[in-house]
C-alpha cells in the first residue's frame, strides 16, 4: 500500500521530513476494521509526534489520527460494522496512523460517517469531536442542567471549532470563545458562541468588557501557560479548568487552592492506549455527533483542502499547523 512516513525526526522544511513509501498491507486483529482510507486531516499531534518520536533505526513511522473511509474487512469478533460501511475515526496513537491507503483500527473507537458529509468533510471532525466531547462532558462534567459560563481559550482552532458548537447545542452555559484576529473572531461567532473576546489581551479585562465578572468553566486549548494566571482570576469559586495542550512552563497548582478550583487533563488517546473498560464510549459519541451533523445541528470544521495525500502536501499541512495560524481543520483526500 502507499503511505506517507518518516525515518527520523526532522524540521518540516527538510527534504526527508516526510516521505512517500510503499508498505505491506496490514492484517486486522479480532476487534479491528481494515479501512480503505479516503481522506485525512492533520492535527497538532501529528507535528508533535514527528518532532519527538523517531522510529527505530531502519524502520518508518506513519502519522495520522483523523480519517474517513470504507471498511474493506473485519476481524472475527467485530459486531458494530460490516464491509462496505463508511466510517470516521481518530485512531490509536500506539498504532500506525491514517496517512496510508489501508489502516487497521479497533471498532470500539470508530463511528459511522454522517450520511450528509463527504469523506473530506467527515475527516475534519473525529479527533477534535472526541476531544471536545470528552473535555465538556467527561472532564468538566457538564450536563444540560449545568448553569454558568464556559470560556473556551483558542476557540477558532480545530478542537475549539467543534467544542463551541457542542457547548451551544448541548448545554445551557453561556459560551464565550477567544480569538485574536477579525476573521477568527467572526468564525467563532458563526459557530455559535454568545460572545467572542481577544486572548491577546488580559482575559479578565475582556470578560469585564462584555459584562461577565466570572466564569464557572474554562476549556484551555492552547498556550495555557500564557493565560493560566488570568484563567485562575476569571474562574468563579469551585470552578473547573480543563486543558488539552502541553504547557511550555509548569503550572502552579497552588493557585487553585483558595477558590477550590478543579483541574482536569484530557487526552483523547487515553481510552485506546490503556484499553479502558469504557473504550467503546468513543464509538458512542462519534455516533451521536454523526446524528447531530445529519440533523443540521453541527457542521464540519473543514477550512482548508490541501489536495491528495502525499508527502509534499502533508509537508505543507504540517508547516501550516506549526505556524499557529490555522482556522478550523486542514484536510487531504485520495492517493
Amino acid at each position: 500500500m502507499k503511505a506517507v512516513a518518516y525515518r527520523q525526526s526532522l524540521p518540516i522544511d527538510h527534504a526527508e521530513s516526510l516521505l512517500d513509501v510503499t508498505l505491506p498491507d496490514p492484517t486486522p486483529g479480532p476487534r479491528d476494521l481494515l479501512v480503505e482510507v479516503k481522506a485525512i486531516s492533520v492535527n497538532p499531534v501529528d507535528t508533535k509526534v514527528r518532532k519527538r518520536a523517531a522510529p527505530p533505526a531502519g524502520e518508518v513511522k506513519v502519522l495520522g489520527w483523523d480519517a474517513s473511509g470504507v471498511v474493506k474487512a473485519v476481524g472475527a469478533q467485530v459486531t458494530l460494522f460490516k464491509p462496505g460501511d463508511k466510517v470516521w475515526y481518530a485512531g490509536d496513537i500506539t498504532r500506525p496512523g491514517s496517512n496510508a491507503e489501508l489502516q487497521c483500527v479497533d471498532e470500539r473507537i470508530v463511528g459511522h460517517l454522517p450520511k450528509s458529509l463527504s469523506f473530506a468533510q467527515g475527516a475534519a471532525l473525529p479527533l477534535t469531536a472526541i476531544t471536545a466531547w470528552e473535555v465538556l462532558f467527561d472532564r468538566l462534567e457538564i450536563d444540560l442542567d449545568t448553569r454558568g459560563a464556559l470560556l473556551i481559550v483558542g476557540a477558532a482552532g480545530g478542537v475549539g471549532s467543534i467544542m463551541t458548537q457542542l457547548a451551544r447545542q448541548l448545554t445551557g452555559l453561556t459560551v464565550i470563545g477567544t480569538a485574536s484576529r477579525p476573521e477568527t473572531q467572526a468564525w467563532v461567532k458563526e459557530l455559535g458562541a454568545h460572545h467572542v473576546i481577544d486572548h491577546a489581551k488580559p482575559l479578565t479585562e475582556e470578560l469585564a468588557r462584555i459584562g461577565v465578572p466570572a466564569v464557572t468553566h474554562v476549556a484551555s486549548l492552547t498556550q495555557t501557560h500564557l493565560h493560566y494566571a488570568e484563567i485562575v482570576k476569571a474562574l468563579a469559586p469551585q470552578g473547573r479548568l480543563g486543558l488539552i495542550d502541553d504547557p511550555a512552563q509548569p503550572l502552579d497548582v497552588m493557585l487553585l487552592k483558595g477558590k477550590s478550583l478543579s483541574l482536569r487533563w484530557e487526552s483523547m488517546f487515553t481510552r485506546s492506549m490503556f484499553q479502558t473498560p469504557d473504550m467503546q464510549a468513543q464509538h458512542a459519541l462519534l455516533e451521536r455527533v454523526a446524528e447531530m451533523v445529519d440533523e443540521g445541528r453541527v457542521r464540519t470544521t473543514l477550512a482548508e483542502h490541501f489536495g491528495p495525500i502525499n508527502a509534499a502536501n502533508l509537508k505543507r499541512a504540517h508547516a501550516f499547523i506549526e505556524s499557529g495560524t490555522a482556522r478550523g481543520k486542514v484536510v487531504l483526500e485520495g492517493f
